[in-house]
């Protein structure tokens, strides 16, 4: 589906999105122009879709509240579960929503400036679309990795020593 280049530019780019096409170019060994083309495509096919900076929130003053919703679904006939996964992620509270297999059908991601405002969305605006028939939320306390990244922990150099 996707050819070498491609594949390569998807992996340097999940790896750091700052690295730019020149530098790209020569990672790979190819021309530019090519690698720019190639980041159109990828572009244009929805396989990039952003560009996010990765940021530690709690090292910052800003206040949020973050949670994490197992909620149960009845699915909507001939539709599946794709309708009321629209109707949840229109919602601003929303980062991120995964179907999922296990106990529960979605897994909500949300966010909020504080856990009234967040309190308020579970219970005005997600328990009461017709098709939600349970919810579970889990409040982020704390985040050690995402992403890949560790967060928080040991700063020291682990690579073992190089001697002649």
């Amino acid at each position: 589906m996707y050819n070498t280049l491609e594949m390569h530019i998807l992996e340097i780019l999940s790896d750091d999105a700052r690295i730019s096409a020149e530098q790209i170019a020569v990672m790979t060994g190819y021309d530019v122009d090519e690698v720019r083309r190639a980041i159109g495509r990828l572009e244009k096919d929805r396989v990039l879709v952003k560009y996010p900076a990765m940021i530690n929130w709690e090292r910052t003053d800003k206040e949020m509240v973050q949670a994490v919703i197992e909620v149960r679904v009845q699915p909507q006939r001939d539709r599946g579960f794709d309708a009321i996964a629209a109707r949840i992620y229109q919602f601003e509270e929303v980062t991120s929503l995964y179907l999922m297999s296990g106990a529960y059908d979605l897994m909500v991601m949300v966010e909020a400036p504080t856990l009234k405002q967040l309190a308020s969305f579970v219970s005005s605006k997600l328990s009461t679309l017709e098709s939600v028939t349970g919810t579970a939320t889990h409040f982020m306390l704390k985040t050690y990795k995402y992403g890949g990244v560790i967060f928080e922990g040991d700063d020291t150099d682990r690579r073992l020593a190089v001697s002649p």
